[in-house]
């Protein structure tokens, strides 16, 4: 049987349904980002609150502004650099963008994929597309389309196969809806390279909107899972109580249960960590340990996305 094409997807979506497609960072579950129904539909499956919004995708940046009342200069710039690319950019919202993909906030997550499959669907499609990872709200993001089957089952009409994420890790999310940019989400895309571009960027704070994956807990197995510092890994796995599975630097350990060895190098081990992750979560294990990564500003949007998904429930 052939596979679905970007343009039997963009049907789908047309009609109100449901298509995960691959991204460079992990795979989306879209909808129809101007069709109440169909983004209803997309948050009861994800299991998403109504009160956190999705990122809203578009086959070219200007198309994506559209959807913005301000386009400051900084967003300008920093989309001829990034885009297409694993950047989501939060601007103040225009008419075009509904309660029902911000939240009810007054401000908008927009981004331009780079992966040749989500551009061949948005352009299909013709249109914006809402497109949140292609899981289950808070649980482990998919980067093949096997893991979508697995999370979502018949939930979904359509699955476009696109192989594994390159990048592996969701994108980088700036804010540029107030006076002064912020770093909501680390990610691909580093702070250094957004700040040698546009100045300095802060960090989040109350005041911040919310975004995809600013919860504490996200990212995360169904198996607790801890972080451990390298110096206390032996220690942990000495302890013995359970039964555990270990996502380390190093060789395997003869007293794990289950091991697997992580590369040192950020960018593959980002796209290596949610298949990772997912393997130790099926593995039957009582608990995951994780060795943490360095603390080093190339692992800053791995640690992330491994201290939310260790985090206690």
């Amino acid at each position: 049987m052939a596979e679905p094409t970007p343009a039997q997807a963009a049907a789908v979506l047309r009609r109100g349904g449901l298509v995960a497609f691959p991204t460079e960072t992990v795979y989306g579950l879209g909808a129809d980002a101007s069709n109440g129904n169909a983004v209803a539909r997309l948050y009861a499956v994800k299991r998403r609150p109504r009160a956190h919004p999705v990122i809203v995708h578009f086959a070219d940046a200007e198309t994506a502004f559209g959807w913005a009342r301000e386009v400051p200069g900084a967003a300008r710039t920093l989309a001829a650099r990034f885009w297409p690319g694993p950047l989501t950019l939060i601007l103040k919202r225009s008419s075009l963008a509904k309660d029902f993909v911000t939240g009810g906030q007054d401000t908008v997550g927009l981004r331009i994929p780079s992966h040749p499959i989500a551009q061949a669907l948005l352009r299909h499609f013709d249109g914006a597309v809402a497109a949140p990872s292609a899981n289950r709200f808070g649980l482990v993001s998919p980067t093949t389309a096997a893991h979508v089957r697995d999370d979502l089952g018949n939930d979904v009409d359509l699955v476009l196969e696109g192989g594994p994420s390159e990048v592996g890790i969701e994108s980088t999310i700036v804010g540029l809806s107030g006076a002064t940019p912020v770093l909501l989400r680390p990610g691909h895309v580093s702070k250094a390279e957004i700040e040698a571009l546009i100045g300095p960027v802060g960090e989040k704070d109350t005041s911040s909107p919310r975004h995809s994956g600013g919860l504490e807990r996200h990212y995360a197995p169904r198996t607790p899972a801890s972080l451990v510092p390298t110096y206390a890994l032996d220690r942990e796995i000495a302890k013995g109580r359970d039964k555990v599975a270990v996502l380390a630097f190093s060789r395997p350990d003869e007293r794990v249960d289950y091991w697997l060895r992580m590369p040192r190098d950020p960018q593959a081990y980002a796209q290596r960590l949610y298949a990772a992750l997912r393997e130790l979560d099926s593995a039957g294990c009582e608990r995951i340990l994780v060795e943490a990564p360095p603390d080093a500003p190339e692992w800053t949007a791995v640690r992330d996305r491994l201290r939310r998904a260790c985090r206690a429930a």
